[in-house]
C-alpha cells in the first residue's frame, strides 16, 4: 500500500513508500482509509522538533474509511461499517490526566497517511452520518482536544464570555463552534483579518488583532473580560491574556507555540483568583462525549483545502505556512 513516511535525510521531510502491513492481531480491523487531515505534531515531526522521533514511520493521526477486515475477536457487523479513529490510545485509570504510556498514532506508532490502517476496535467510532469523509477526517484529534480544554478543564457555562486565540487552527475552530453551540457569546484572536471576518460569520461576537499593542484594553472595554480563554501559543502573550481574564476566570491551554512566558504576572493571578489550566488530547470518555455533541448540534468541521495524496508535500508545506483556515486534508481513495 502507499503511505506518507518520515524520512529527515530527505530535504523534505517525508516521501512516499511501498509499505505491507502485518497480520491483524486478533483485537483489530484493518481500514480501508478514505480521508485523512493533517494536524501541527504532522508537521513538527517532519521538521524534527517532536518526541521519540523514528524515520520510516508513517505519520497521520486522524482518518475515517470503511472496515474492510476484522480479528477473530472483533465482531464480524464492523464489516463495511463507516468509521472514525480515536487516535489515543492507553490513557490510563485516571481520567484527569494521561498515564506514561499514552500515545497517539502518527509518532512512534504507524499513522494514518496511508491507504489502509490497522487499529485495535476499541478505537473506532460510527462516523457521524451528517459529515462527508473529508469532513469526517478532520475531527477526532482537533475534536477531542478543543472538547476536553472547554468541558472537562475549562467548564464552559452557556453564560460564559469566551475568546479563542489563534483562530484558523484545527482546535480553535472546534473550540469556537463548540462554545457557539453551547449558546455561550465567543470571541477570537487572530493576525488575519480574514479569519476574523470569518469568526464572525459562524456567530461570534467579535474579534481582536493580538499583533496590536493594546489589544487585550480593547477587549476588556468591549466585552469586561472573558470568563473563559482558550489558548495554543503561552509565550509572551500570557499577560495580555491574564489582563484580559475576569477575576475568577480560566485560561486553559493546550500548547505553548510561542514557548515559555517571561514576566509572568503572578500578582494579578493570584489577586484576581485566575485559573491557569493546562490540557492536552482526552480520554475515550471525552472523545465519546465530543462525538455525541457534535452530532447533537450537527457540527460540520471546517475544511481549508483537501489534497491527494501525491500532493502531501505540499498539504504540509500549507501546514508550515499557517496561514490555512481550517483543516487540511489528504484524500486517500
Amino acid at each position: 500500500m502507499k503511505a506518507i513516511i518520515l524520512n529527515r535525510k530527505l530535504p523534505e521531510g517525508i516521501e512516499s513508500a511501498d509499505l505491507g502491513l502485518p497480520a491483524l492481531a486478533s483485537d483489530e480491523v484493518k481500514i480501508q482509509v478514505k480521508s485523512a487531515a493533517l494536524n501541527h505534531r504532522d508537521e513538527w515531526c517532519r521538521q524534527g522538533k517532536y518526541a521519540n522521533l523514528q524515520d520510516g514511520i508513517i505519520l497521520g493521526s486522524d482518518a475515517a474509511g470503511i472496515v474492510v477486515e476484522v480479528g477473530n475477536e472483533v465482531d464480524a457487523a464492523w464489516l463495511g461499517k463507516e468509521v472514525i479513529i480515536n487516535p489515543a490510545s492507553d490513557w490510563g485509570g485516571d481520567q484527569e490526566v494521561q498515564s506514561k504510556n499514552f500515545k497517539i498514532m502518527g509518532m512512534p506508532e504507524h499513522g494514518t497517511l496511508a491507504e489502509y490502517v490497522q487499529v485495535r476496535s476499541d478505537r473506532i467510532h460510527p462516523k457521524p452520518e451528517h459529515m462527508n469523509w473529508d469532513e469526517a477526517a478532520a475531527l477526532p484529534l482537533g475534536g477531542v482536544t478543543a472538547y476536553r480544554a472547554l468541558f472537562r478543564q475549562g467548564g464552559i457555562q452557556t453564560t460564559d464570555t469566551i475568546l479563542v486565540t489563534g483562530f484558523g487552527g484545527g482546535v480553535a475552530q472546534f473550540g469556537v463552534q463548540f462554545a457557539l453551540s453551547l449558546g455561550a457569546k465567543v470571541y477570537v484572536s487572530s493576525s488575519s483579518e480574514e479569519k476574523i471576518q470569518k469568526a464572525l460569520e459562524l456567530g461570534c461576537s467579535g474579534g481582536f488583532d493580538y499583533r496590536e499593542e493594546n489589544w487585550a484594553e480593547k477587549a476588556i472595554s468591549e466585552t469586561g473580560g472573558f470568563d473563559l480563554i482558550l489558548d495554543s501559543a503561552m509565550g509572551d502573550t500570557l499577560n495580555n491574556l491574564i489582563k484580559a481574564t475576569k477575576p475568577g476566570g480560566r485560561i486553559v491551554f493546550y500548547g505553548a507555540t510561542r514557548g515559555n512566558a517571561t514576566g509572568f504576572e503572578s500578582r494579578r493571578i493570584f489577586w484576581n483568583q485566575i485559573k491557569l489550566i493546562g490540557s492536552t488530547m482526552g480520554n475515550d470518555e471525552d472523545f465519546d462525549n465530543m462525538l455525541n455533541f457534535v452530532n447533537e448540534n450537527k457540527i460540520h468541521p471546517i475544511i481549508d483545502q483537501v489534497f491527494v495524496l501525491d500532493e502531501s508535500v505540499e498539504a504540509f508545506e500549507k501546514m508550515r505556512e499557517g496561514k490555512q483556515m481550517g483543516k487540511i486534508v489528504i484524500r486517500i481513495s
